[in-house]
C-alpha cells in the first residue's frame, strides 16, 4: 500500500487513485492554471472539475473499444492534456504523448510513433486537427490516422462508464514514454501505474512538497520531465500547479522566473541550458520584472551533465534576488526508469569535484584541487532514494568498476520500466543486464542507461553518454566539454548551439564540431573568424583538433523536445551534405 501524506490509511496505488482521494478530500481546491503568454491566467481547474473531465473521457474511449488498448496524445500544453491524460488512466488506455508537428519530419516521427503503438487514434484538440489540415494536409504520413479532437464534445462518443477503483490495476501500462531520439530511434517504453507511483513518491521523498507547495512549469508536458514536475507531482502533493506553454519561456525566459516570484513558487525543474538563458537575459538587463524568489526551494537541474559554470552564474545572477544556492538541485535521470533516479537534497549546495583531466580521459575520477593545473569540475548529480540502486559497470566486461572509476550507469528498483513496446530483443538487452561475477552472470536484472558516470562517496557524477565519447590515442574526450569550449570562443553565442560527433567514413574517424548563431553575431565576428575560433577554442582547451568545423544558421541543429541536441541527428545531416554551412574550417586552417 502506498500512502499519501495526509492521510496514511487512504489506499493510492495508481494515479487515478491519487485523483480520486483529491477531489473528495479537496473538491474545489486549485489543481491547474495555465498562463496565457506564461503570464496572465487564462484557465484553471479543480480537482472536482478535473475527476469529472477525466470520467467523461474514459466512458468515451472505453465506449470507443479503446479500453486495455493504446492511443497517440497530440496535444499543446494546456489542460486538455491533463484532462486527457487522466482521461486515458482512468480508462486503462496507455496513452502516448507526442509533439504537436511544425515540419514535416516531425509529422513522420508522429506516424512511426502511432504505427510503433499499434493505434491509428489521435486524441487532439480542435485547433490541432485544423493547424494540421492546413500545413500537412497532403502529406500520406497522416493518411489512416483518425484524428479526435477531445475539446469537442460531438466527437466524443456518448458513454455511461462509471470508473471504479479497479479501473486501473497497478501492473496495467498507464503510459507509452517515447524516447527523445537524441542517440537513435524512438523507442516506447512501458510505463506502469506502479512505475508511475513508485517515481513520484520518490520525487516528493528526495524533494518533499509542503502543503503550501506550488509548481511552476514550463516544460512540454509531453516530455517525461514535465510531465512528471508539472502533471504528477503536484497532483500527488495536492498543491496547484502553474503551466505555461515552452515557447512562451524560449521567448522569453525571464517569464519563468516572474512566473515563480508571483505565484510564490517552491518547485520547478528545467535542463541547464534554461538556467544559462535566464543569465543571459540578467546580463542583459531583461530581468526587471522578477521580484522575490525565495520562495523557490527546489531548483531542478536536469542536464547530461550539469555544468558548474552554469550553477555558480546563476546563483551569483539571481542572489540579489533573493534565490537560495541550497535550491539547486541537480538530477539525473532517463524515461527508461519512468524519470528520476538521482538527485541532490535541497537543504545543501550542489557537490562538484574538480578532476584530473587526462585521468578523466582514461576513465579515473582523480580529484585535484580546484586551481590546480589540468582540473576539470565534475557536479554531483546526488544520490538515490527508497528502492532504486545505481551500479557503475564496465559496458563491455560487465564486471563492476570500483569507485572512483568511470563506466556505464546501471540501474535497479520499483521505477524501472517494463521494457520497450514490441522490441524484445531491445528490451532484454537493455532491461535486463546483469553484473558478470554475480552467480555466473545471473543475478540482478539491472537497466542499463546507456550513460558513463562514477561514484564519489555514495553520489553519482554522470560525464556524459556512452555512444557519444570520442576517442583518440585511447583517451575518451567527452563531446559536451568540446561543445562548452565552442560555446565560448566567441561573444553572443548562445547556450546549446553546439554539436561535437565523431564521423567514420570507412577509412579514418575525424571529430566534426557544428555550431549556429544568428545573424548578429555573424555580422560582428565574421563567419570565417568564427569557425577559426571555435577551431582553436577546441584545439588549445580540449587537446583534440578537428578535422571539420561548421557555422550553420540558428535553427539548424536538430533538437530533442526538451532541447538537447541530438548528436547522432547531426552527424546524419552532415553525412548527406544537409547543412548548409556559412563558413567551415578544418584542420589546414
Amino acid at each position: 500500500m502506498t500512502t499519501t501524506g495526509l492521510d496514511p490509511h487512504v489506499d493510492v496505488r495508481t494515479l487515478p487513485d491519487a485523483l480520486r482521494f483529491r477531489s473528495e478530500q479537496q473538491p474545489t481546491r486549485t489543481a491547474y492554471v495555465f498562463l496565457r503568454d506564461g503570464e496572465e491566467p487564462q484557465e484553471a481547474m479543480t480537482y472536482r472539475e478535473l475527476h469529472e473531465a477525466a470520467c467523461l473521457r474514459a466512458g468515451a474511449l472505453t465506449a470507443a473499444g479503446l479500453a486495455g488498448r493504446s492511443v497517440v496524445l497530440l496535444y499543446p500544453s494546456g489542460l486538455e492534456f491533463v484532462r486527457t491524460l487522466l482521461g486515458c488512466m482512468y480508462g486503462r488506455v496507455a496513452g502516448a504523448p507526442v509533439q504537436v508537428p511544425r515540419r514535416r519530419s516531425e509529422v513522420s516521427r508522429l506516424r512511426r510513433i502511432a504505427d510503433d503503438a499499434g493505434t491509428s487514434t489521435v486524441l487532439t484538440t480542435t485547433d490541432v486537427i485544423l493547424e494540421l489540415a492546413e500545413r500537412f494536409g497532403d502529406l500520406p504520413e497522416l493518411d489512416g490516422l483518425r484524428l479526435v479532437a477531445t475539446d469537442d464534445p460531438r466527437a466524443l462518443p456518448a458513454g455511461e462508464h462509471t470508473v471504479t477503483a479497479a479501473s486501473a490495476a497497478p501492473q496495467d501500462i498507464a503510459l507509452l514514454q517515447y524516447t527523445s531520439g537524441s542517440t537513435g530511434t524512438p523507442k516506447g517504453v512501458m510505463v506502469s501505474h506502479a512505475n508511475f507511483l513508485a517515481n513520484v513518491v520518490e520525487t516528493d521523498a528526495l524533494w518533499p512538497c509542503e502543503p503550501r507547495g506550488t509548481v511552476v512549469n514550463w516544460l512540454p508536458l509531453f516530455h517525461d520531465m514535465g510531465m512528471l514536475f508539472g502533471v504528477v507531482l503536484p497532483l500527488w502533493a495536492g498543491i496547484p500547479s502553474y503551466l505555461m506553454a515552452p515557447a512562451s519561456f524560449i521567448r522569453r525566459p525571464a517569464r519563468w522566473l516572474e512566473a515563480i516570484s508571483r505565484f510564490r513558487g517552491t518547485h520547478s525543474a528545467a535542463p541547464s541550458f534554461a538556467y544559462e538563458l535566464c543569465v543571459r537575459a540578467a546580463e542583459e538587463g531583461r530581468t526587471t520584472g522578477v521580484g522575490d524568489l525565495s520562495s523557490w526551494r527546489v531548483a531542478v537541474n536536469g542536464a547530461e551533465p550539469v555544468r558548474w559554470s552554469t550553477i555558480r552564474s546563476f546563483t551569483t545572477a539571481f542572489a540579489p534576488y533573493g534565490f537560495d544556492p541550497r535550491a539547486m538541485c541537480p538530477g539525473y535521470g532517463l524515461a527508461e526508469n519512468t524519470l528520476k533516479v538521482t538527485g541532490s537534497p535541497q537543504d545543501r549546495e550542489p557537490s562538484v569535484l574538480w578532476l584530473d583531466s587526462d585521468a578523466l580521459r582514461e576513465g579515473r575520477a582523480e580529484p585535484r584541487g580546484a586551481s590546480a593545473h589540468g582540473t576539470v569540475p565534475v557536479v554531483g548529480s546526488g544520490h538515490t532514494v527508497a528502492g532504486t540502486r545505481v551500479r557503475i559497470v564496465d559496458p563491455v566486461t560487465r564486471q563492476a568498476c570500483p569507485e572512483g572509476r568511470v563506466g556505464e550507469i546501471w540501474i535497479t528498483g520499483p521505477c524501472v520500466a517494463g521494457g520497450y513496446r514490441g522490441r524484445p530483443e531491445s528490451s532484454e538487452d537493455t532491461f535486463r543486464a546483469r553484473v558478470a561475477e554475480e552467480h555466473g552472470g545471473s543475478g540482478l536484472a539491472h537497466l542499463r542507461s546507456g550513460d558513463l558516470g562514477f561514484l564519489h562517496g555514495g553520489e553519482l557524477y554522470v560525464t556524459g553518454r556512452l555512444k557519444d565519447v570520442i576517442i583518440r590515442k585511447g583517451r575518451n574526450h567527452y563531446p559536451q566539454d568540446i561543445e562548452l569550449s565552442a560555446e565560448r570562443s566567441a561573444p553572443g553565442l548562445q547556450p546549446n548551439c553546439a554539436a561535437a560527433f565523431a564521423d567514420d567514413d570507412g577509412d579514418r574517424e575525424s571529430l566534426v564540431v557544428v555550431v549556429e548563431t544568428d545573424g548578429r553575431v555573424l555580422k560582428s565576428v565574421g563567419a570565417r573568424a568564427l569557425s577559426k575560433r571555435v577551431y582553436d577554442a577546441v584545439r588549445e582547451e580540449q587537446g583534440i583538433t578537428p578535422d571539420d568545423v561548421l557555422v550553420v544558421r540558428r535553427g539548424s541543429l536538430p533538437k530533442t523536445s526538451s532541447g538537447k541536441v541530438q548528436r547522432h541527428a547531426c552527424r546524419t545531416l552532415y553525412r548527406r551534405g544537409e547543412l548548409a554551412a556559412v563558413a567551415s574550417a578544418g584542420r589546414e586552417a
